[in-house]
């Protein structure tokens, strides 16, 4: 459905935040995960149409969205990292405002999605007078508003308390059922339970993309507990990736990020996902510094 082929953005000479990106995307949840500044806002635009890559192609069923953006646009649902609304409105007319925008004519669908966000109660209330997540909840009503092919949502959660976030996340693997969202986010618990896979980017590049499962997979035997003291933690901090560190009375209780035995006495241990993704992107950083 959605094909990047080499994409590149650049600004200027200096500053490349996408580079050779190539990647194909069918139905279902993508978590594209990232440290801030790898690219992820930036590939989300481009994928909205919001700006153009300076190399490469998207392809959204065999069209250029560069050269034909309506071709996605009015299949498109996007939620941007940074939302506004217009305040002095309520949350009622600001839906209603862009249901007319998006061609939508149905006062139910409206409603519906309120209730979805659980907005319903204060459909009438002055959107200046919203706290940060509910703002985020309206702008997620509104990106559903056209009944989209492609939901884009770009850091979904940042505001939401946990029910609410829970909550968005159970929509979104609904969603995922025969649409596909793509959601941008470094916080790896808001895709660990409903993302088929995982696209991971580091300085604009495309470092993997693959399954929760075969990111752990690859994980395992890198992973390990230990419980030393202070001078063996000083060392380890310094030849290893240390990934947790806990004092437990005159010992350090560690999560050590490493391809071999990193100190005696430590034990392989069974990654999360977040420690999967971390040891990851340490064995590029190595890969890379030995390349150099």
């Amino acid at each position: 459905m959605l094909d990047l082929q080499n994409v590149t953005k650049s600004f200027g000479k200096q500053l490349t935040a996408v580079s050779d990106l190539s990647l194909r995307l069918a139905p279902g949840v993508v978590g594209l995960i990232g440290h801030n500044g790898a690219g992820k806002s930036t590939l989300m635009q481009m994928i909205a149409t919001l700006t153009r890559p300076t190399g490469g192609r998207i392809l959204f069923d065999g069209v250029d969205i560069a050269a034909k953006p309506e071709a996605i646009r009015r299949r498109l649902g996007y939620l941007p990292q940074d939302f506004g609304v217009y305040r002095n409105v309520s949350a009622l007319e600001f839906m209603q405002y862009f249901a007319a925008l998006k061609g939508v004519r149905d006062p139910a669908r409206i409603r519906r999605l309120l209730e979805l966000v659980n907005l319903h109660e204060q459909a009438g209330r002055m959107a200046s007078t919203f706290s940060g997540g509910m703002l985020r909840r309206l702008g997620i009503a509104q990106a559903l508003l056209n009944d989209p092919d492609v939901l884009v949502v770009d850091e979904p959660t940042a505001g939401l308390d946990p029910e609410e976030r829970l909550r968005f996340r159970n929509l979104l693997a609904e969603l995922g059922f025969n649409k596909l969202v793509i959601i941008s986010t470094h916080i790896v618990s808001d895709v660990e339970t409903i993302a088929g896979r995982l696209a991971i980017m580091k300085s604009g590049r495309l470092v993997a993309c693959d399954t929760p499962d075969a990111v752990l997979g690859r994980a395992r035997g890198q992973v390990w507990s230990a419980s030393v003291d202070a001078a063996e933690y000083d060392v380890l901090r310094a030849t290893t990736h240390v990934l947790q560190a806990l004092r437990q009375g005159e010992r350090i209780a560690l999560r050590i990020a490493h391809p071999t035995l990193p100190c005696a006495g430590a034990l392989p241990s069974e990654p999360s996902l977040e420690e999967a993704l971390m040891a990851q992107r340490y064995a590029v950083n190595d890969t890379v510094r030995e390349a150099a």
